[in-house]
């Protein structure tokens, strides 16, 4: 790790403020040339820590950039992830408070909920099947506490960044029908994805890592060496499988799972 631990106390209080008020940050990768993935880390964990302090519970986990596209973009070979709260989850349907986000984005992922502990190392597929209770459609909202663009230099915010700013999570939304993980074949699930009516985006699960359960079996394996688990009830976002749909106030999401449902929200 390159950041001191002052570093990176300093970092998260600095993002938690920035949710505060609603002002982004500049990149940490460009005040810190030499921040790591480990760092990044440290930092989300520091943040998340400042949250339950103030009375937040975690709820689960979320998994990004599971897409070879997205990783290329990123000149990464793996995907990362955040943490979710309590206080990220929205009812289906209901109603989005813009006033509470910066810039938001949302994606449309399938979520798994635990029935069993899921510890690595050596987690795969079938144990995440094994230990899901069921697997149902969802929304992630993304927000960004760091400037995407730096205004001077005009460099792309890092993954360092990103991973930081607890992964850009900020929401979830579920819905649909819960579907048994062995009930469907859960790479040919798709979703029509609708901002205001118009067909936004289209995917299907298989792009996330070819199975979305091998994200959360990465997940818990990537976990493992903090000694830390996929706990029996917690929510895993297991990775987009569209491009982000920017969103606005007034902006109305939805996503059609076919057979297996819908989940909207409103951005009021």
């Amino acid at each position: 790790m390159a950041l001191s631990s002052d570093d990176i106390q300093a970092c998260a209080s600095r993002l938690h403020q920035a949710e505060k008020t609603r002002v982004q940050i500049r990149q940490l990768s460009q005040d810190f040339p030499g921040i790591t993935i480990a760092d990044a880390y440290a930092i989300q964990k520091a943040w998340v820590d400042v949250k339950i302090a103030e009375g937040r519970i975690v709820k689960g986990h979320k998994i990004g950039l599971t897409s070879k596209a997205m990783q290329s973009s990123l000149n990464i070979d793996e995907p990362d992830s955040g943490v979710l709260l309590d206080d990220m989850f929205f009812a289906d349907g209901g109603l989005v408070p813009t006033e509470r986000f910066i810039a938001t984005r949302v994606e449309a992922e399938l979520a798994f909920v635990m029935s069993k502990r899921l510890a690595g190392p050596d987690c795969t597929l079938f144990d995440v099947l094994n230990a899901t209770d069921f697997v149902v459609p969802a929304l992630e909202i993304l927000d960004t506490r760091i400037e995407r663009v730096d205004p001077q230099t005009k460099a792309a915010r890092k993954i360092f960044d990103t991973i930081a700013d607890n992964a850009a999570n900020a929401g979830i939304v579920l819905g649909g029908r819960p579907i048994r993980p062995l009930d469907a074949d859960l790479r040919w699930i798709g979703a029509l994805c609708f901002r205001n009516g118009q067909l936004e985006e289209t995917g299907l699960a298989a792009g996330v890592l070819n199975h979305p359960a091998t994200a959360v079996a990465w997940l818990a394996n990537k976990i493992a060496p903090l000694g830390l688990a996929l706990e029996p009830g917690q929510v895993v976002l297991a990775g987009s499988f569209i491009r982000p749909i920017e969103t606005r106030k007034g902006d109305t999401i939805q996503a059609d799972y076919g057979a297996y449902g819908s989940v909207s929200c409103y951005f009021a």
